[in-house]
């Protein structure tokens, strides 16, 4: 018996020892498919939004093409009309002369700007988004499993094209982030408070709790893995993020005088505010020499 006893212990002891590596093979195995399969939909994504921003290239290009028109259009005119006028009154030609030199300089202006967008189109083979394009970014990360909700408060203002890609880009990071660190089912809400010469920028997730979901518990279940303390409280207050995407958006922000704030809210996830004072108006070129 203590045989037949030790011979089952020796084959219970290598049938475990065969379970655990045929489980550690397979749980490898599926972490290297999740890891690929993760891999294709950012790249995936990277092409979706390289579409997008083509499109917002492209009505870009449209727009300018159609002032540059519209400018010529006014410029033949008035040329005309010195023309017609310079028979019957040369002094009143002459006076004339003077707006139509300012509407050729203002025509020129318009076609070097079309010209610089056609440039950089072609340089980079991709288009500058603006704030229409966060329609297909929204769409693109909620097919990827981020659950994005919108909302926007005050009178919306037109923005210069430097300005809206830069709101732009620091949207489109920190959702990026939001999904990256939060994994799908993921919810993140976007709020746009527009001010009478700014905007403030927020983006609210809760991948902490999205992590505890997909566990499968019920809402206690969740409640429980997600506690935190006081003491997490206070580190999140006085925690100051220097990550490489933490500080692109941070960039970006005070170029056109804003201030970014990032922090963890504890059993929650992680929000994200942007404040721009004066964005109405700012050219983001401060500290820069414009007589050159």
């Amino acid at each position: 018996m203590d045989a037949v006893a030790l011979v089952a212990a020796i084959v219970a002891a290598v049938a475990a020892i065969l379970f655990l590596v045929l489980w550690l093979t397979e749980r490898t195995r599926r972490i290297r498919l999740r890891d690929t399969r993760q891999e294709s939909e950012w790249d995936r994504i990277d092409r979706e939004l390289d579409l997008a921003e083509q499109a917002g290239r492209f009505r870009i290009v449209g727009d300018l093409g159609d002032v540059a028109i519209q400018s010529v259009s006014r410029l033949v005119s008035q040329a005309e009309g010195v023309r017609y006028s310079a028979d019957a009154d040369p002094a009143a030609a002459v006076r004339s002369v003077g707006a139509l030199e300012s509407a050729a300089r203002e025509a020129l202006g318009d076609l070097r700007r079309l010209q610089a967008v056609a440039r950089e189109a072609q340089d980079a083979a991709l288009p500058q988004p603006s704030l229409h394009s966060a329609r297909d970014l929204f769409r693109v990360l909620r097919d990827a499993g981020l659950a994005v909700t919108f909302h926007e408060n005050g009178e919306r203002f037109e923005l210069r094209q430097g300005a809206e890609l830069a709101v732009f880009r620091i949207l489109q990071t920190s959702l990026e982030n939001a999904l990256k660190h939060g994994g799908p089912g993921t919810n993140a809400s976007v709020a746009f408070s527009w001010t009478t010469e700014g905007l403030q920028v927020s983006v609210e997730d809760d991948g902490i709790r999205a992590a505890a979901r997909r566990l499968g518990l019920d809402r206690d279940g969740v409640d429980q893995a997600t506690a935190y303390t006081i003491r997490d409280d206070v580190e999140a207050l006085t925690e100051h993020y220097e990550g490489a995407g933490i500080i692109e958006m941070r960039e970006r922000a005070a170029l056109f005088g804003g201030t970014l704030t990032a922090q963890t809210i504890p059993g929650v996830g992680f929000t994200l505010s942007v404040v721009f004072p004066a964005l109405r108006h700012h050219n983001g070129v401060h500290g820069v020499d414009l007589r050159r």
